[in-house]
């Protein structure tokens, strides 16, 4: 490779870097200028996790030795939290219903003529959306699983710990190309909000929101081949030793498949729907 080339490639890619700290920046400073309303919002969003574990200790009825379907209370308690640091990595609230509205409104425009990939300036303001939900959101976690510490297995070895730090970064991935590859759907279907219910509502069962997989599989065997298992389910399992350790490998991997299919899936949609565009809005 000859010096010039050489050199546009190192240019070309220190501007890529400077605009996506820039939109990382931007949008961190946005969020943090209504910073009480998000935190408000954010610590309202712990109340469910509270009303749950109230209503799996009357499922149990107080019984913390008793099992269903190989969960106990405690075992049960701990699920669940740990499935709600997961859905803090994997939900992706307004994602789809924003990106829909751009083409409705004709908004979209602006990443067509500017030189700023659509799904990459989204990809890295979701991100500076989830910084700030961590930074408000780690005391309010903290303190509901101090509260319930004597539910919560020990701290996993270090092997497993960072499989469930993998797993939780591979879901935000997963759950950003989901809902953003339903967002590009507007591109044929303008009004795309009763996908996004559908979505909701099989997320919400499918990945082990409501209840762990375990209960579901007899009846829906084809669940653990979905990517919805990735969301939710399958970060508790490994703290929780449902995944065995000699299977971790191949199950990271058939998640980090599940990335680059929705990947491939959402660059198609874009480059297909970009085409057929008709400029919608004003």
């Amino acid at each position: 490779m000859s010096a010039v080339p050489k050199q546009s490639l190192i240019a070309g890619l220190k501007a890529g870097v400077r605009i996506k700290w820039l939109i990382l920046k931007t949008a961190m400073e946005e969020r943090l200028v209504y910073r009480g309303d998000f935190a408000f919002a954010t610590l309202v969003r712990f109340l469910p996790i509270i009303t749950q574990v109230f209503l799996w200790n009357a499922i149990y009825a107080g019984d913390t030795t008793s099992s269903l379907n190989g969960y106990t209370y405690p075992t049960m308690v701990s699920y669940y939290l740990l499935v709600m640091v997961a859905r803090a990595f994997s939900s992706m609230p307004g994602l789809s219903t924003g990106i829909a509205e751009s083409v409705r409104n004709g908004s979209v425009r602006k990443y067509l003529l500017q030189p700023v990939d659509m799904l990459d300036y989204l990809f890295w303001h979701r991100i500076a959306h989830k910084l700030v939900y961590y930074i408000i959101a780690a005391g309010p976690f903290a303190l509901v699983f101090w509260v319930c510490r004597e539910y919560l297995p020990g701290w996993p070895e270090r092997p497993v710990l960072i499989a469930f730090v993998c797993s939780l970064i591979m879901a935000f991935m997963i759950g950003f190309l989901i809902e953003a590859l339903i967002g590009l759907i507007s591109f044929w279907f303008l009004e795309v909000s009763s996908l996004i219910f559908i979505y909701m509502m099989m997320n919400y069962f499918l990945s082990g929101h409501m209840i762990p997989l375990e209960w579901m599989a007899e009846w829906i065997p084809w669940v653990y081949y979905l990517p919805f298992r990735y969301l939710a389910y399958f970060p508790a399992a490994i703290v929780l030793g449902r995944i065995p350790p000699e299977t971790l490998p191949f199950e990271l991997s058939v998640q980090f498949a599940w990335i680059i299919v929705l990947f491939v899936a959402n660059r198609i949609a874009f480059t297909r729907g970009v085409n057929r565009y008709g400029a919608f809005g004003g």
